[in-house]
């Protein structure tokens, strides 16, 4: 990471977390849920530039070969990531000798987060090939839930992720609203309770085995609501993923800090964070000292930074100003409904495969499908029916297609062999054959 990312410039922008973050006034969720694709459906080849997702991440160079599990920082709505976490995380980090990249989504992450999912899906697969091993992720407000984007509908980052860590993440969206009917940033409307980006995210399962999920969130959250009980937004409950659900009121029944600060300065969750990185699967409320509730900052973080912060928060008469319908203070784009979800998210995505599991292998609605390969793996042979089958490069990524026209109905294997980066050879043997109305 360069020197020349300055933490002072955290101050103004990270205060239009607390109010972009927001959206309400969406129409009611639709009663039939539509088909979701297959948990396991594989991944569509990213389509942002390589050449954005390069510069948009941010390492150190100790995350090369590393010798302890690295952390993705993933940024909150509204803000850089030098903004949410160059005054506190990425020093936090460094002192304790943990290896970290940062990366900016586009536009302060106000943009659609299924682009910046994108961002995230690289992001994943880059850190895992430098690391040589699983890495953590960690974000706060939509950065505490965008992370699961990638795991939900690229399959092949799950086994690249040992853990995910939010600050109150707005994994099942927000009941609270400000009026959009003049237009919102497309990131705002997708973080509302009822958004159809929030359905997508959380179908069929929450969690994945292998994981471990630390969802951390505070009861004084103004942002993020509901964020108490059985059904706070942050919590997370299906899946085959290890989960811990805490609130820092758990730990210290007098912590105070809400939806800004608890992924800032809040040493309780910075210690509940901590925790989870440096233990196998997820924090353990009996591992945190008590001694965290009199604690009032994270380490890490220069007080005066902390007091320039509030003095500007509390005295900036202009902030509001980005919850005024038609105006935002960087310039991105306002739409008066959410965006549409992309076809990979649907199991009928007209030219891609559906694809589910079953006794006898997998089944395929289509009969010429492409997808991406494991980005871990050299020296890759893909073969079908013994025959062997080209490795294309798109936009950075190896991608196969498989032909299975004119093989009738019978079951077609498919073998991929490669060698990991700790030279151990790989192979996976997937069969298909055509799914029927009933397995679709």
């Amino acid at each position: 990471m360069t020197g020349g990312r300055r933490a002072g410039r955290c101050a103004l922008v990270i205060g239009a977390l607390m109010v972009v973050a927001v959206v309400g006034g969406l129409p009611a969720a639709a009663s039939a849920d539509p088909a979701y694709a297959p948990l396991d459906q594989p991944g569509v080849p990213l389509d942002v530039p390589a050449g954005k997702l390069q510069a948009a991440l941010h390492c150190t160079a100790n995350v090369r070969a590393a010798s302890r599990e690295p952390v993705l920082l993933n940024p909150a709505t509204g803000v850089t990531v030098d903004q949410n976490y160059s005054w506190n995380w990425e020093v936090a980090l460094t002192r304790l000798g943990i290896p970290w990249c940062a990366y900016d989504a586009p536009s302060h992450t106000l943009e659609d987060i299924q682009v910046s999912g994108q961002y995230l899906v690289y992001a994943i697969r880059a850190m895992y090939a430098m690391a040589g091993r699983k890495i953590a992720v960690m974000g706060h407000s939509q950065g505490g839930m965008s992370m699961r984007w990638p795991l939900r509908f690229w399959p092949d980052t799950r086994g690249m992720v040992e853990d995910v860590i939010g600050f109150s993440g707005s994994n099942h969206g927000t009941t609270t609203g400000t009026d959009c009917t003049r237009g919102c940033p497309p990131a705002d409307w997708q973080q509302a309770a009822n958004a159809k980006f929030v359905a997508a995210l959380n179908s069929y399962a929450e969690t994945f085995a292998g994981i471990s999920y630390t969802e951390i969130f505070t009861h004084t959250d103004e942002v993020v609501t509901p964020n108490s009980g059985e059904h706070a937004s942050a919590a997370l409950h299906t899946g085959g993923g290890s989960v811990l659900n805490v609130a820092t009121q758990d730990l210290c029944p007098g912590d105070v800090y809400e939806h800004l600060t608890i992924g800032t300065i809040d040493p309780v969750a910075y210690a509940i964070a901590v925790d989870a990185l440096t233990h196998p699967g997820p924090a353990s409320r009996g591992r945190v000292p008590s001694s965290v509730c009199s604690q009032i900052r994270m380490p890490g973080v220069d007080p005066l930074n902390v007091n320039s912060y509030v003095q500007i928060l509390a005295g900036a008469p202009g902030l509001l100003a980005v919850a005024t319908p038609g105006f935002n203070l960087v310039g991105v784009r306002e739409v008066k409904s959410e965006p549409p979800l992309a076809c990979y998210v649907f199991a009928s995505c007209p030219g891609q495969a559906v694809v589910s599991s079953g006794p006898g292998g997998r089944c395929t609605s289509k009969r010429r499908f492409t997808f991406a390969l494991d980005a871990s793996l050299r020296r890759v042979t893909v073969r079908l029916d013994g025959r062997r089958v080209r490795v294309r490069r798109v936009r950075g990524r190896r991608v196969v297609t498989i032909d299975l026209r004119g093989m009738g109905r019978r079951t077609a294997v498919v073998t991929i062999r490669g060698v990991r980066r700790d030279r151990r050879r790989v192979t996976v043997t997937h069969r298909y054959h055509p799914c029927s109305a009933r397995n679709r």
